[in-house]
């Protein structure tokens, strides 16, 4: 079973498709193969982002349970 990438990870390898995509010399059919792949990297960095922030919003509603801000 593969590890799941880091964000750090997705964004870099977002990076590297996005040079790909600048390079003059990469065709429209290539093109199109980055695009999608780089729009699936796009919706797993969304979507880990999202968890991070529910689980901010647990840890923030607990520390005010406890009297905390």
């Amino acid at each position: 079973m593969e590890k799941e990438k880091s964000i750090e990870q997705t964004f870099a390898e977002l990076d590297q498709i996005l040079a790909k995509l600048e390079d003059a010399d990469t065709s429209l059919e290539d093109s199109f193969t980055y695009y999608e792949a780089g729009m699936k990297l796009v919706r797993s960095c969304g979507k880990k982002i999202d968890k991070v922030e529910k689980q901010l919003i647990v840890l923030q509603g607990g520390a005010e349970e406890d009297g905390e801000t």
